[in-house]
């Protein structure tokens, strides 16, 4: 899911029309699809922060200080969660979940059960500064946060209780991502580096060559083979997104250029029978580009 900062209420609207959009910008009408729906917004203030939940329902958090549970399909909010005193930053999920992660410029970081009340079922404080990387471990059995405190910390959820906590020299936190089926989480960084931490004793097990601008987001493939960092930049310069590899050689594997302000966010794309391997990157250039994995091509 690719969300920028600045984006406003969250609505859903169903068009009368599909589209396809090109890689020229263009746009290819398709034809009607059906009557216009339009629900409610989900938050008061800007949305900070989106990841799916279920195959029908995404979360999302808000400078409203408010986490909320919406359906894909109808666009309409289904849960509402309150407890942060400031602006929610990042939030997450596990795969197949109830439980729902949200943290906080208010230091902490929460647990929502989906089918449970308004309040938070736990609650993680322990940074001293915005909290701003946020993943769950596939079992949901244990959480890693970080901080522009410069600190990794890992939680158990059942108890609350910290676990282990890092310390890095600006090492100011960006995002984390879990890998699917490993004790590995990655990390990007202010300082330019993406990190592999080793979750079992919280230590960095690989750091890859520093980039050139701030690393500010990162991504994780299925099957747990490679990962992705988008770059901060401005004026064409930066703004680029990379893959690497996460197997033994842990190369830089391709770089994706054609942003010409900072890539704010990147994912890897669910793969269809007939589809090529893709990705897709959002920036603060107003655009979402999709990129073939492999070629570096877009599509």
């Amino acid at each position: 899911v690719l969300v920028g900062r600045a984006m406003g209420k969250l609505q859903s609207k169903i068009s009368f029309h599909t589209a396809k959009y090109r890689a020229d910008g263009s746009v290819e009408e398709t034809g009607p699809l059906r009557a216009v729906q339009q629900h409610g917004p989900a938050h008061t203030d800007a949305v900070t922060s989106v990841a799916a939940l279920k195959p029908d329902l995404c979360v999302s958090g808000g400078s409203d200080k408010s986490v909320a549970v919406c359906s894909w399909r109808s666009g309409a909010a289904l849960r509402r969660f309150i407890g942060h005193e400031r602006e929610v930053t990042k939030v997450t999920s596990a795969p197949d979940s109830n439980r729902v992660f949200s943290a906080s410029r208010d230091k902490t970081v929460m647990m929502w059960e989906l089918h449970g009340t308004s309040g938070p079922s736990q609650h993680f404080p322990g940074h001293d500064l915005v909290v701003t990387g946020l993943a769950v471990s596939p079992d949901a059995s244990q959480l890693c946060t970080g901080s522009r405190d410069n600190t990794m910390c890992k939680w158990d959820t059942e108890t609350g209780e910290c676990l282990g906590r890092a310390a890095i020299s600006r090492n100011l936190v960006t995002h984390l991502c879990w890998v699917p089926g490993e004790p590995y989480v990655i990390q990007t960084s202010e300082d330019k580096t993406i990190r592999i931490w080793d979750s079992r004793e919280l230590q960095v097990a690989h750091t890859f060559p520093a980039k050139q601008h701030i690393q500010t987001c990162c991504d994780v493939s299925q099957d747990g083979r490679y990962c992705l960092s988008s770059s901060s930049g401005s004026a064409g310069e930066g703004g680029e997104a990379t893959l690497w590899d996460l197997r033994q050689t842990r190369n830089r594997v391709r770089e994706y250029k054609g942003h010409f302000q900072t890539t704010t966010s990147c994912v890897f794309l669910p793969r269809g029978p007939a589809l090529a391997p893709s990705i897709a990157t959002s920036s603060y250039d107003s655009t979402v580009k999709v990129w073939d994995q492999h070629t570096g091509g877009r599509g």
